[in-house]
């Protein structure tokens, strides 16, 4: 039996879209569950096939925001578990575009406790955050406006819609008046345009005719596949940089990116998870407000930001296209993070975007106002003060592309060596590029 989960040991964008498409093709996994997040994620994949009868879609390059990475594997159900919100129109549209590459979407379902974000959700981000501007620049989160936070509000204050009430007529019939008045009340004076109940339930209707299909309960399907020892992947979104608990508040998203949460949300017992693969990229990127203690400004941030290959592969936000802030690689959140999420073993990606640099620095520790630091502070007051304490590493060239460990360059055989010495895990993956194929596995 395998339960591996995948999960963002930095602060989002690490890659690993590209860690489960590679593993579930790897491993033939079952069943694939998005444990957290929604529309705001943004995996990047690339499923390319070796061999002569490639389907349509290898090879190209897919942005996934709420359909699991699992979907590019036979066989393979791809489930967005409990613990997801979903925005459907965002959902069909993805759906959609995977379709006319030819790809087969039959299995990817809907948990029908997941929660739907509602379009008075995306206005309640969005004024929020101009709120946020309007009273003091420095609070603004550069949230994706997407709604997410907002449907985790609903969720943890009980007035939630969750996808199975959308198959449940009069339900919806009782409930969504009082919904709406709520939501009229929290937008009211804001100088929003109300729904108007009909064209809530209308919209509803419409999501219940089209989804319904897909949703399904996810406890039989996960005991069954449990009890069958099939292998389970658990993919996670944004990483524990950005963990409502374990991130730097208030700068995180509104859900739980650790591993543990995401066995717990996808109604797989504790004792079942085997395997936790922490995905770590070569440098730091980060994408929103918050410190990021070793980021990088002028020429150096502008060279790893547009470090690798195509411009697809370039430093900005799949979900927002916003550039992402760069800097050399954080070995004490990563630590942290490794430390939290009891990672088995790593990812580490982009080996090559690193190729050329002359020298590359590593943080080994912060020095906050002399006092020094070998994790994260829950104070982010004080991380926003620290200045990284670097051990410098000598660069190397022409890592593109390969598969096999020994021919990796010397220095980056020496640099992946570290990062798993100052991580106290060992790195089991290398991303050489970004096609599922482009990986050293040691």
């Amino acid at each position: 039996m395998s339960v591996t989960a995948v999960v963002g040991c930095g602060w989002g964008d690490e890659g690993k879209g590209k860690i489960v498409d590679a593993l579930a093709a790897e491993r033939g996994a079952r069943l694939v569950i998005r444990f957290n997040g929604g529309p705001n994620a943004g995996h990047t994949v690339v499923p390319e096939i070796e061999g002569s009868s490639k389907p349509t879609w290898s090879g190209a390059v897919f942005r996934l925001h709420q359909v699991p990475s699992g979907v590019f594997t036979p066989g393979c159900t791809s489930l967005c578990g409990p613990g997801t919100v979903i925005d459907p129109d965002g959902f069909l549209e993805e759906i959609a575009e995977l379709e006319a590459h030819g790809v087969d979407t039959r299995g990817v379902l809907l948990s029908d406790r997941a929660h739907v974000v509602l379009p008075f959700h995306r206005e309640r981000d969005r004024l929020l955050e101009k709120q946020r501007a309007a009273f003091n620049p420095k609070l603004v989160q550069g949230t994706t406006l997407r709604g997410v936070g907002p449907a985790y509000e609903d969720k943890a204050a009980r007035i939630g819609l969750r996808l199975g009430d959308l198959l449940d007529e009069q339900y919806l019939t009782e409930y969504l008046p009082f919904l709406l008045q709520e939501q009229t009340r929290r937008l009211t004076g804001a100088g929003v345009e109300p729904m108007k109940l009909a064209e809530l339930i209308n919209l509803c209707e419409g999501w219940a005719a089209v989804l319904g299909d897909r949703i399904v309960d996810p406890y039989p399907l996960v005991r069954e596949t449990l009890k069958a020892g099939a292998p389970i992947i658990l993919e996670g979104q944004l990483g524990a940089g950005r963990d409502i608990d374990w991130g730097i508040y208030p700068d995180v998203t509104a859900s739980s990116a650790i591993a543990a949460s995401g066995a717990g949300s996808s109604g797989i017992p504790a004792h079942e998870l085997t395997e936790v693969i922490g995905v770590l990229k070569a440098f730091a990127t980060s994408v929103g407000s918050g410190p990021l203690v070793t980021e990088l400004h002028g020429e150096l941030g502008d060279r790893l930001r547009t470090a690798g290959g195509s411009e697809t592969e370039h430093e900005y936000g799949a979900t927002t296209g916003r550039a992402r802030r760069c800097g050399w690689f954080d070995a004490v959140a990563a630590r942290q993070s490794v430390a939290l999420n009891g990672c088995t073993g790593l990812a580490l990606t982009k080996l090559d975007a690193l190729d050329g640099f002359e020298e590359l620095q590593i943080a080994t520790a912060y020095d906050v106002d002399g006092a020094r630091y070998e994790h994260v502070p829950s104070n982010s007051r004080l991380i926003a003060r620290a200045t990284p304490v670097y051990e410098p590493h000598q660069g190397w060239d022409r890592a593109r592309e390969l598969r096999d460990w020994a021919l990796l360059p010397t220095s980056a055989r020496g640099y992946t060596e570290r990062v798993e010495q100052l991580c106290e895990v060992p790195v089991t993956y290398a991303g050489t590029g970004p096609s599922r194929l482009a990986m050293v596995r040691r």
